[in-house]
């Protein structure tokens, strides 16, 4: 039980660990945990549009898709023209000795391939939760997102992916809110 406690406070701590690419955005903050909820919350939507896959191994995939950062901390675009992390390595480290070590790896061994479907649907889940970002700070004024969203929005591979990301970029960030209090 030790290990498995050692492992749940080295996840802790991405409550603490701060998303680097919004210093160069020049807005916005988030920690590694709350991009890890949004990405797992879309997910969860991600596997009732497309009930046919395994809506666990997707879920669990972006559950733990950046739990390396841990260890590693968060690396931007620009960070990793410079540095190589071991992203094995740390996962290796944090997993020894852990009953379910071998899944959590075989998880992210499935993930980083992206050949599944459980792992496109999940990386497009990962730059949704970053599109949802962007459209936030966009539509409260910030400008540095214009250029930014394009992008990330190429980088949607599946089509669920790409009808959820133009519903969001028709969407206001508020409507949810003005469509309940009216």
């Amino acid at each position: 039980m030790q290990k498995i406690a050692d492992l749940l406070f080295e996840a802790k701590i991405l409550k603490e660990i701060p998303r680097s690419g919004y210093q160069f955005l020049g807005a916005g903050q988030e920690s590694v945990a709350e991009h890890s909820f949004s990405t797992s919350f879309i997910a969860y939507v991600m596997s009732q549009l497309e009930p046919e896959i395994d809506a666990l191994k997707l879920i669990s995939m972006c559950l733990i898709h950046d739990l390396p950062e841990a260890r590693i901390g968060d690396l931007n675009t620009v960070h990793k023209q410079y540095l190589v992390a071991d992203e094995a390595r740390a996962l290796e480290d944090a997993t020894r000795g852990l009953a379910f070590g071998r899944n959590l790896k075989a998880l992210m061994q499935e993930y980083n391939e992206g050949l599944s479907k459980e792992a496109a649907l999940a990386h497009d889940a990962d730059q949704l939760a970053l599109i949802l970002e962007l459209k936030d700070l966009m539509d409260v004024g910030y400008k540095p997102p214009n250029s930014w969203i394009e992008n990330v929005i190429g980088r949607l591979t599946t089509e669920t992916g790409r009808k959820i990301a133009r519903a969001v970029m028709a969407t206001s960030r508020d409507n949810w809110w003005l469509t309940t209090t009216a």
